[in-house]
């Protein structure tokens, strides 16, 4: 009788195990295809109106993507919220999010591409990475599980049109602690803890 309860226990934790596997996967497939959505929209620079409910990324869905931080870059949530997590990673909310903002002010304007992961991707078929986590020959795996829960929120936010824009509108930025020559052909716009950040002048993208 003993037996027959263990092994009716096991089956009971087996299916249990199944079935939240499955709800996890419905609700990454949900957060891909919304966020494929958002990034067009996005992308056509036109559509400033609130994202509807309906259509707005939610927590639990977005943290369903990529939960390992090991998953390919191909869909717009784990580019963005990878580019926020390498870029910014244990720096201040306010650094992450102005990384996030800057992906998202490049989406569809003149000179860059019109999805997220094009954009994150942008130049390294010529090794002239826009953004120097994606081609400096390192694993692009998550480390911290809890930064990148937190990269993945600010990437919800982003493409739900739910994040303020705190770069205003750049396009460009880079680390305080250096000085590249680029910069000076750029309006600077503003600085966070971490970062000084611009956008071109007249509007043209390099």
């Amino acid at each position: 009788m003993r037996l027959i309860w263990i092994a009716i226990c096991c089956a009971i934790t087996l299916l249990g195990g199944q079935a939240l596997a499955t709800e996890q996967e419905q609700k990454k497939e949900v957060a891909e295809d919304k966020a494929e959505v958002l990034e067009q929209k996005a992308a056509e620079k036109g559509a400033d109106l609130p994202v509807p409910k309906s259509e707005a990324i939610t927590t639990s869905e977005v943290q369903a993507v990529d939960p390992a931080g090991a998953s390919p870059l191909d869909d717009a949530i784990t580019c963005l919220a990878r580019s926020i997590y390498w870029e910014a990673k244990g720096k201040s909310t306010a650094d992450m999010e102005a990384v996030a903002s800057v992906v998202m002010n490049r989406l569809g304007h003149e000179g860059f591409p019109d999805t997220v992961c094009a954009v994150v991707k942008q130049g390294s078929e010529t090794k002239n990475c826009q953004f120097s986590w994606w081609c400096d020959g390192r694993s692009d795996q998550v480390q911290e599980e809890t930064q990148y829960a937190i990269a993945k929120e600010i990437a919800r936010k982003a493409l739900n049109k739910q994040l303020n824009d705190r770069t205003n509108g750049a396009m460009y930025f880079h680390d305080r602690n250096v000085k590249p020559d680029w910069a000076r052909k750029y309006i600077k716009t503003t600085e966070t803890s971490m970062f000084l950040f611009y956008k071109p002048k007249g509007g043209d993208a390099r």
